[in-house]
Parts: structure tokens; sequence; C-alpha cells
């Protein structure tokens, strides 16, 4: 069955989900509407289904084994009497005739366990622990859904400044050509200075018609992606790093020692005794009664009840080899678990590393744009002195916007930074 807090992730992941319909807006939301959207999400009903009709198979088990059999022989002997017996009887006026070589017999056998040595119990609690692996298989296949919307959410915010930087841009430009068209009527400017700025700008224009396309493609893709309209994403904030690791593989290598657990403890119930009762009964020729059917051919009702104690030591030539095969697994499996615990603690430095990076840039961010805005200004101030030309203009205010740009690079860069730990550790 699928565990409970599964289940119950689902349930309160359906009612959150209900009023975002039109949207979203946060990155958890996104994060949350594309699992609940993945197809994947359907093999946790297909999973639980699965085991539950797994251990009710095991669990009829305990039910009565009824088989019904049908068999015509013919034999090459069969027991009869002596010949000095067979004239003693005749002449007795007794026609002992013996059994015949061709018999049939129809009926049924009903076998009844009664202590199976907790047989049953273990293969009902190896189909629950398999059954947990595959839950926890597929949550990881699931979890790896989040990193996609990480890459697209983040790709969308990026996207989303560079287009305000760019209508900024086209601001500026179109501020500084209306500047120049005044200067040109009065003769202050030459008419290509006018005409070189109005190129610049219709440069920045189809600039931002590529960064439009890309983002409504950007959006289609993580709108269908959640199965969601995503319209307006905001920036996340800057949350506390966890310290401890809670990836849902830890909870998969788990999941596998506890089933490795089972089958050992299955390996023990193979080696006690089975203690079952049993009924048969067939009708046919011949029966029970050897010496009635040597007289009289005919076919007849037969019955037998018992019980039966069975005790297979041949479970013993395997068990070594059983048990260091699981030891096996535990072993690998303990292994596979280091291993990503080893590749995950990596991932961690250098997550945390960039973050590091990345906040020292910010720290000279400001800086730097407002330096390129007082050196813009002043440019602005010495082209209309007729001190500098307009291609002198032009390149500061690009620098200047460069700059921009740069400062919404690294601070997108960094959040995605945070949120690539936030999903190496799952905290």
């Amino acid at each position: 069955m699928i565990p409970t807090s599964l289940m119950m992730r689902r349930i309160i992941l359906g009612i959150m989900l209900l009023p975002m319909i039109v949207q979203a807006q946060t990155l958890e939301e996104c994060q949350q509407a594309a699992e609940h959207n993945y197809p994947l999400i359907r093999q946790y009903d297909l999973i639980g289904k699965t085991t539950d009709l797994t251990v009710a198979n095991i669990q009829k088990g305990w039910l009565p084994q009824i088989s019904a059999m049908a068999q015509a022989t013919y034999q090459s002997d069969v027991a009869n009497f002596p010949e000095q017996f067979q004239h003693l009887y005749q002449q007795m006026g007794l026609d002992m005739q013996g059994l015949r070589k061709d018999q049939y017999r129809v009926g049924i056998d009903v076998n009844q366990t009664v202590f199976d040595g907790g047989m049953i119990s273990s293969q009902k609690r190896i189909a629950r622990e398999q059954g947990k692996v595959q839950a926890a298989q597929t949550e990881v296949n699931l979890y790896q859904v989040r990193k996609r919307v990480n890459e697209m959410y983040f790709s969308l915010l990026l996207l989303e400044d560079q287009i305000q930087l760019n209508n900024d841009l086209q601001e500026l430009l179109a501020g500084n050509e209306k500047k120049l068209a005044s200067m040109v009527k009065h003769g202050t400017a030459a008419e290509s200075d006018l005409k070189n700025v109005k190129a610049e700008r219709l440069n920045v224009v189809q600039q931002n018609i590529s960064l439009v396309s890309q983002k409504r493609m950007l959006q289609n893709m993580l709108s269908t992606f959640c199965g969601i309209e995503v319209k307006s994403p905001q920036k996340p904030a800057v949350t506390e790093m966890g310290a401890t690791n809670n990836r849902p593989e830890m909870r998969f290598f788990d999941a596998q020692l506890r089933l490795a657990d089972a089958q050992e403890k299955a390996l023990d119930a193979a080696l006690m005794p089975k203690l079952g009762v049993f009924a048969q009964g067939y009708y046919g020729y011949p029966g029970y009664n050897m010496f009635e059917d040597m007289m009289s051919h005919s076919w007849s009702l037969n019955g037998m009840i018992g019980a039966r104690l069975t005790w297979n030591l041949g479970a013993l030539y395997t068990r070594k080899n059983d048990k260091a095969k699981i030891r096996l697994q535990r072993e690998m499996t303990e292994n596979s678990r280091d291993v990503f615990i080893f590749n995950n603690q990596l991932e961690q430095i250098q997550e945390n590393e960039e973050m590091a990076r990345y906040r020292k840039l910010m720290t000279e961010d400001e800086e730097i744009i407002a330096l390129r805005s007082s050196v813009r200004k002043a440019a602005e101030s010495k082209l209309s002195h007729g001190i500098i030309d307009v291609n002198d203009l032009i390149r500061e205010i690009n620098q200047e916007n460069a700059a921009k740009v740069q400062q919404s690079m690294h601070e997108i860069q960094m959040l995605k930074q945070v949120y690539d730990n936030k999903y190496t550790t799952n905290n």
C-alpha cells in the first residue's frame, strides 16, 4: 500500500491546487502543480493497487486449496491372488477375478493449512516492502520534476528583468533622440547624429521583440509542464539553508534495506515445519477395499481425511548462500547510499561557493551602476554642449545598461543557486 504520508501529501496537494487553476505566482506553487500534473504521479495509485492485490492473493494461502483430478491408467501388473488360492476359492464357489489392469479415478483433494511457520506472513511483509520500494523510487523520479521547473522558472524571471531593462533603455534612447531632434532643428547637431541614435533605439526594439518571443515560448512551456497558466512569476525570497539531507533517495535506500530485512526473516520461516489437514475423495475403480474390488469390478465412492506434518530440510542446503546474497544486497544498497551522500555533499560545496561568489559580485553592482549612470548623464550634458559626439554617448548608455543587465543576472543566478541548494538537500 502507499505510505500514509504520501497519501496525505497528495490529498493536501489537491486542495492547495484548487485556487491555482487560473495562474501561478510562486516557485513553490509551480513545483507543486508540476508534480500533480506530471503523468508519473499516477504510479502511486497503480503501485498501491498492485500491492493490495498481491497481499490479498498471498492471504488466500489460508483458504482451503481444492483440486479436482481425473485419471485413467493401464498397468502392466496388478495385485492378485496366487493360482493356488484362486483354485481354492473356485472350489468354494467364489470367483476371485483379481484387480483389472485398467483403472479409473475421478476425485477431489482438499488441503487446509493449519500452521505454516510464518511463511504467509513473511510473504505479505515482503510484498508490502516491495510496494514501498516502488513508491519510493517513484518519489525519487517525481522529485526530479522540481529541477526542471527551477530551470524554466528562473530563466523566465531573467527574461522578464531583461525585458524591463530593455524598455528602460528604449525610453532613455527615445529621450535623447528627442533632444537631438530639437538640436538638429536649431542647428546645433548634425542629422547623422539623430539617425545614429534612432538606429540604436531600433536595434534595442528588435532585441525586445526577440526577448518577448523567448518569454512567451518559455511561459507556454512552463504552463504546459505545470498544467496551469503561469502569468506573473514572482522572485522567491532568499531562505535559510537546511543542514540535513532530506532527499527522497534517502527514503528509497531505507526502503530497500527494510525489504532485505523482510527477505532475511522469510528464510527463517522457510525452515519451520508445516502442519495441515486434508480430505480426499474419489469415485472410480479400484477403491480402498481392494479385496472387494477383486471380486467385483464396479466403481465405488472412496474418501480419506487426515493431518500432514511436513518439514522441508532442503531449505538448509541454500540457506547459507541465500543469507549471503541478502547481505551483499544490503551492502550494495548501503554503498549506493554512501555514493549518493558523497556526490550530494560535493554538489552542496559547489553551490555554496557559487552563492558566495554571486553575493560578492552583487555588493559591487550598485556602485558600478551609480558610476555608469553618472558618466552617462555627464555624457548627455557634454553632447548638448558639443564637447563629445553621439557615439560616445551611445557607448556610455550601453555600458550603463550592461551594468544593469549584469546586476539582474547576478541576482537571478544567486537566487537560482539558493533554490538549487534547496533541491540538493530538499530543505
